[in-house]
């Protein structure tokens, strides 16, 4: 199926005109196929081949407008970095329209497709650099198993934007069941709009959470259903070393998905304050910081909705869940991890012993937990590997032993705690810079790291040995890489 055929619909559209800005995309000369992900195009009902077309690549860069399109950018605002930043929006987005799959409607937008009411000062355009770092780490999440926005395609072109230097354009296909943010409902309540709050509550409800609407409070439960897919979320986060690096309320999606990947990063070298965005110099969005910013921003969406709901104390207990619900979450996750089938006494201190170590000796963060997998239960013989990771390896010992006689308490199965283990700890994650090799080949019209990495990606848990220079320890040169928002 041709991207010029696809068979579009638009519920947001359906909403009245105060929620968005019909508008076509602005055209990008002479554009190019980067790549597709050819997993999210089978969820849409077509594929590689077909989107490959260039009648298709014109849809896909927003030269043409497909057929059934309603192209759209929604309004929205946000607190970003903890201030309220008024009203926000689609400033480089476009809503192209929504397909039903096996999964359910999903919305194809572009990023980077032009100005749009509320590009502000902004040139609405995104650069091939940022959108084939988003394009990778959507699908990476996706293979990783964490809620998360995908990505289509990347289209480029040499047509010049202006960075910190002048960079040529692309357009990300993203791919979503809805686009909606907690920002989106923070716009209505703070421009003092009711109507509109209730009309986007209810177009939520009605559309993502039905099964809420027989609740004696819809809102309420919508909160807190919204709440607890976030601290779910973001254990996930926590457990493979993830960063967003922006946390801003307008990037919070209502599904509890990942979702506006710019200055992300996956943890190397072990550090709990670990700051991947270069724009964040007060640390608001490090690793450690995470959960609780999570918290907060469902505190914003909270006030957001309250005029709804009606009550602080039904506000106050849909918030309450999410704690209990990140704690549970992260645990049932770390143990995992540890291939650890029960839970004991002792098993926090367990672990906060484990990341004690792994802080003092900034031990790289994926491969330990995939080595880890390799340890034996009878003794030490075999830990060279994992006592490698660790500058104090007499710290890293006893914790070893430790760890040994609480696998034996559980009858622990090497082989079978080894197969398990290795099903949650990937083996390759989204290096920062293997995204930026894959970025420069690109520059140069090379994308065949962009599809390797991409194919690899996808099986973060499989050995792949043709790949396995993946696996290890990221170069020297990757320590003066930074990223930025710009990114």
């Amino acid at each position: 199926m041709s991207a010029n055929t696809f068979p579009f619909k638009n519920s947001f559209a359906g909403l009245p005109p105060a929620f968005y800005t019909h508008l076509m995309p602005t055209p990008l000369p002479a554009p190019y196929l980067v790549a597709v992900s050819p997993s999210a195009a089978r969820l849409i009902g077509t594929d590689q081949s077909a989107l490959a077309l260039q009648d298709s690549v014109e849809v896909l860069v927003g030269n043409r407008v497909a057929e059934q399109s309603q192209p759209l950018a929604a309004v929205y605002s946000g607190h970003q970095f903890g201030v309220w930043a008024g009203q926000l929006g689609d400033g480089r987005a476009i809503l192209l329209g929504e397909i039903d799959t096996a999964e359910g409607p999903v919305e194809l937008q572009l990023k980077g497709a032009g100005m749009t009411p509320y590009s502000r000062m902004g040139d609405g355009r995104a650069v091939l650099r940022s959108s084939i770092r988003e394009f990778l780490c959507s699908e990476a999440m996706h293979g990783l198993g964490i809620p998360t926005t995908r990505a289509l395609s990347v289209v480029g072109s040499d047509h010049g934007v202006v960075r910190e230097s002048i960079e040529t354009a692309a357009v990300v296909v993203r791919m979503a069941p809805t686009f909606i943010r907690f920002g989106s409902f923070e716009h209505w309540y703070y421009n003092r709009k009711p109507d509109e709050l209730k009309q986007l509550a209810d177009y939520v409800i009605d559309r993502f959470y039905p099964e809420l609407r027989a609740e004696e409070n819809p809102y309420a439960a919508l909160l807190e259903e919204v709440t607890r897919r976030t601290a779910r979320m973001i254990a996930h986060w926590q457990a493979v070393g993830f960063m967003h690096g922006v946390m801003n309320t307008d990037n919070m999606s209502i599904l509890g998905q990942t979702l506006d990947y710019g200055p992300f990063g996956f943890m190397e070298g072990f550090d709990a304050n670990h700051i991947c965005n270069h724009s964040d110099d007060r640390g608001r969005y490090s690793y450690a910081n995470q959960p609780q910013i999570g918290h907060w921003n469902c505190y914003a969406l909270a006030q957001a909705l309250l005029p709804l709901i009606g009550e602080v104390e039904l506000t106050q207990e849909a918030l309450d869940i999410y704690q209990p619900e990140f704690a549970k979450q992260i645990d049932q996750l770390l143990h995992a991890k540890l291939g650890l089938t029960t839970v004991q006494d002792g098993d926090r201190e367990l672990l906060d012993r484990l990341f004690a170590i792994l802080q003092a000796s900034h031990a790289d963060f994926t491969i330990f937990f995939r080595r880890l997998s390799g340890l034996r239960a009878g003794g030490p013989e075999g830990d060279e590997p994992l006592r490698d990771l660790f500058i104090d390896r007499p710290a890293f010992d006893q914790w070893a032993e430790s760890y040994r006689a609480r696998l034996r308490a559980e009858d622990s199965s090497d082989s079978a705690r080894k197969l398990a283990m290795d099903q949650v700890n990937p083996k390759y994650v989204l290096r920062n810079y293997m995204a930026q090799v894959a970025i420069e080949k690109a520059q140069n019209k090379d994308f065949s790291e962009v599809e390797r990495l991409l194919a690899l990606l996808e099986r973060p848990f499989d050995e792949q040995p043709e790949n396995e220079q993946y696996a290890g320890f990221p170069p020297d040169w990757s320590n003066q890489l930074s990223v930025s928002c710009s990114s």
